[in-house]
């Protein structure tokens, strides 16, 4: 068995290693990715079997820039997943200096460091703006910590000015999406990364998006190659992306989800400290123990080295899911 830290969300081949007496099926709560995915559509046999071809790529990030409000002037680019774009970022806009807003996602601290960046991690926004890049995720992960537009804009015209980027991370932002930037968006210093996969989700199709001014597109997409996009995951998310309907009644349904997890939270004893409509973030002094006791029920649910403190919780999909989570609370739960 395995004691290494749980280093991302969704490693069930980690916890049923942590964790090997654990009923089966798992209950995954560590992604924040949306636990009711899009329905699938049928695909042609011949989707599968060619190459995806030039059009149909130009279509989808044309259908996705109006899907997420693209500002005029800036550019979408397709890409295998936001992941994929925070790899590559590094190596399409050198820096010696790299600020982020922290507490958040560890891998662009990591890209950025195996670049051979100085990387610091900062509390204040304002502190962002002396750096050659500055990277902040909004809503954040993992305390959803939400930074309104008209706050960026002057950020990320300073940017601009001094030739740097703003990397504006938006993986979790369609549950919440009057605050995207993209409306907001110059042609030059920033960059907004969007990840499919969470909000419909399907992160199994390794899809996300880039949108930037045209001289930073046209360096991702010359670094991502031809076919960076599956062409199964192109026609998949040409349907869903247009799909304003279901996006509607998803959103509605993960408000009302959220607010369900959290009157169960609070009743187990957790203070709710942050969150996300995907996704709640709590905290109590025995929240590593409460990981193992939910681990040996079969529920993994996101625990952080950095802050033994804290948990996250994914929303639970089917009402078994939510069945067992609230079997697991409230019958292990002490008052005292």
């Amino acid at each position: 068995m395995s004691d290494r830290p749980l280093a991302h969300g969704g490693d069930l081949d980690w916890a049923r290693r942590r964790f090997p007496d654990a009923p089966e099926p798992w209950v995954d709560l560590s992604t924040g990715i949306n636990p009711i995915a899009y329905p699938l559509p049928p695909l042609a046999p011949e989707v599968w079997a060619r190459l995806p071809q030039p059009d149909e790529l130009r279509q989808l990030e044309a259908v996705a820039a109006g899907a997420y409000g693209v500002a005029s002037g800036a550019e979408v680019i397709a890409a295998p997943g936001t992941q994929a774009l925070i790899q590559w970022l590094p190596r399409v806009f050198a820096a010696k200096r790299v600020v982020i807003l922290e507490t958040t996602y560890r891998e662009h601290a990591a890209v950025w460091r195996a670049s051979g960046a100085t990387v610091e991690n900062v509390g204040d926004i304002r502190a962002l703006a002396d750096a050659e890049v500055g990277v902040l995720v909004n809503p954040n992960n993992p305390d959803g910590r939400l930074i309104a537009p008209a706050d960026l804009q002057p950020l990320a015209r300073h940017f601009a000015d001094k030739g740097g980027l703003l990397v504006i991370d938006e993986a979790f932002m369609e549950a919440t999406p009057d605050h995207s930037f993209a409306p907001h968006l110059a042609a030059r210093g920033a960059i907004i990364l969007c990840s499919f996969g969470k909000m419909y989700g399907l992160s199994g199709l390794r899809l996300g998006f880039a949108i930037s001014g045209p001289e930073l597109a046209g360096a991702l997409r010359q670094a991502l190659g031809p076919w960076p996009i599956s062409g199964p995951a192109i026609r998949i998310a040409l349907q869903a992306l247009d799909d304003i309907h279901w996006l509607t009644r998803a959103q509605e349904r993960l408000a009302r989800d959220a607010a369900r997890l959290d009157a169960l939270l609070e009743q187990a004893g957790f203070a709710i400290i942050g969150g996300t409509p995907l996704f709640r973030l709590v905290r109590r002094p025995d929240a590593a123990d409460w990981f193992e006791r939910l681990g040996r029920t079969g529920i993994l649910v996101r625990c952080f080295e950095a802050r033994p403190g804290e948990l996250r919780f994914g929303l639970p999909g089917p009402e078994e899911a939510w069945s067992r989570l609230e079997q697991a609370l409230l019958l292990t739960h002490d008052p005292s």
